[in-house]
């Protein structure tokens, strides 16, 4: 065994990649066909997260926006990482509560069609939690969740869970940008 942190972490996700991905392999399609329905339908999709996911929900939308497309007229999926406006998170966190950042920025933005894409290790998160309820209860916007750990509450929420079965959050977060 290692004596150094990041060497064992590191020794932990390259040991438990094999295994992972082939949990995930069934699951992908689903995620896959949501984007699809969404771009097909030009609807919106938004992208949620705390933290390392927070990083994993901006580099998603953008990956979805830039590298899904390989010239310059093709037309975008749409996606909007709503981790990356910070004077709008700060505003609401602020004036509101933290649990609010992303429920209020979907009930400004968002509409019936249009899919959240909600990262959360744990799958507990309450500002996520707040969101999807929203999305799937009052909106008609399609939830696909990106889980770890046990799911979470979110996992029952989502129409559609990619669940990376670990309980270390560095190999859950690591998993979902895979």
């Amino acid at each position: 065994m290692h004596d150094k942190p990041i060497i064992r972490s590191t020794s932990a996700l390259l040991a438990e990649i094999p295994r992972l991905a082939a949990a995930l392999e069934a699951q992908i399609d689903p995620v896959a066909d949501a984007i699809e329905e969404a771009y097909v339908g030009d609807r919106q999709i938004f992208t949620i997260g705390n933290g390392g996911s927070a990083s994993n929900a901006s580099h998603f939308a953008q990956d979805l926006v830039k590298a899904t497309v390989t010239d310059s007229l093709t037309r975008r999926i749409r996606a909007t990482a709503l981790t990356d406006n910070i004077a709008h998170i700060t505003a609401l966190a602020n004036d509101l509560a933290y649990a609010w950042i992303f429920d209020q920025q979907l009930r400004t933005f968002g509409r019936k069609g249009d899919v959240l894409i909600a990262f959360s290790g744990s799958g507990n998160s309450p500002n996520v939690t707040m969101a999807a309820d929203y999305a799937r209860s009052l909106a008609g916007i399609r939830v696909v969740a990106f889980t770890g750990f046990d799911g979470g509450k979110l996992k029952t929420q989502a129409d559609v869970n990619l669940h990376v079965p670990c309980t270390d959050m560095g190999v859950v977060e690591s998993m979902h940008v895979l």
